[in-house]
């Protein structure tokens, strides 16, 4: 038996010879990932060329796009290699790299989605007091305290999975993904177990009951507010619930495909499912939030179609989502 670092690589029993159809799969996952970089780096640029938009939910917003990049670049620049090989190995250190992406990835994700719905609910519910409550200070800390908790809790998270005694190196993944090599592990893997499900509860709950927390509230000042209060509310939390429930839809299915048996589900169905929260949620965010959001809608035609985009006083600031 070796430990899970002394192993010199694992094998990813989930690919499957698809002879000159290999090609055709690299093009479509490098167009993704052409998409993915374009449409998140686009909207950073315009976050980051203007002022107007250095505001505390652009910024919140800035830092989700550079979490999607972050998880995409775990993934795809692997996988587009792993499609053209016809040996489906992965060292053990680029292993444990990739677990590093992808859960620090997951973390991210989650903790900016519920900041971001605890900034639309000082905004919608406390207006007149929303720049006393959102400071400077407090939007750094806000940035700056997902990204150190993703990578902290994800570094113990492979410091414990690293000293296991392996009994094999077969991963019936198309990546790799900390529970997969639990399961291989011969020794005592209770700790790991009770890490895992302690991080679990910490960075899937927590965010989300923050998240349902705030918009309970967004939706009671909505009911008792004006018309345009309403329509406020729905053009500025429509975008981030679609995003949430359509992340949430995807960890769902990998977490269950982790832990449980799903043979009944067809081989390539499971692929694509597993690699679904990775691959769309990536796309999903800057097409929401770029087309409803105006600021960054009439940003971005400027900045694509190279022309000052001329508006009427206050039109920028009329939705100020």
């Amino acid at each position: 038996m070796l430990n899970a670092t002394q192993l010199p690589y694992f094998i990813l029993s989930a690919y499957f010879d698809t002879g000159v159809l290999k090609y055709f799969y690299f093009i479509i996952i490098m167009s993704l990932y052409m998409l993915i970089v374009c449409s998140n780096v686009l909207l950073i640029v315009v976050i980051c060329m203007n002022r107007s938009l250095h505001e505390p939910m652009y910024l919140f917003l800035c830092s989700l796009f550079v979490n999607e990049l972050f998880g995409s670049s775990g993934l795809f620049p692997f996988l587009l290699v792993q499609i053209l090989s016809d040996i489906h190995t992965v060292s053990a250190p680029l292993c444990f790299l990739q677990i590093f992406f992808v859960y620090s990835y997951v973390c991210g994700e989650f903790s900016n989605l519920a900041v971001m719905s605890y900034d639309r609910y000082l905004a919608i519910c406390y207006p007149l007091q929303y720049n006393t409550r959102m400071t400077f200070n407090k939007v750094a800390m806000l940035i700056v305290l997902p990204w150190l908790y993703s990578f902290l809790t994800i570094v113990i998270l492979i410091s414990l999975i690293a000293p296991l005694q392996l009994c094999g190196n077969v991963i019936d993944r198309v990546y790799c993904l900390n529970y997969s090599i639990v399961k291989l592990a011969c020794s005592d893997t209770r700790v790991n177990n009770i890490y895992g499900l302690i991080i679990t509860f910490l960075t899937v709950f927590g965010p989300v009951s923050v998240i349902f927390y705030s918009y309970m509230r967004i939706l009671r000042v909505c009911f008792c507010g004006s018309k345009r209060t309403r329509q406020k509310a729905v053009s500025t939390c429509t975008p981030h619930l679609a995003s949430l429930l359509n992340f949430s839809f995807g960890v769902c299915f990998e977490v269950s495909q982790s832990r449980f048996d799903m043979k009944s589900v067809h081989r390539i169905l499971k692929i694509v499912l597993s690699l679904y929260f990775l691959t769309c949620q990536p796309l999903f965010s800057p097409v929401m939030y770029g087309l409803k959001t105006s600021k960054i809608c009439i940003m971005c035609k400027g900045l694509l179609f190279h022309s000052v985009v001329k508006c009427r006083p206050g039109e920028l600031n009329r939705n100020n989502e």
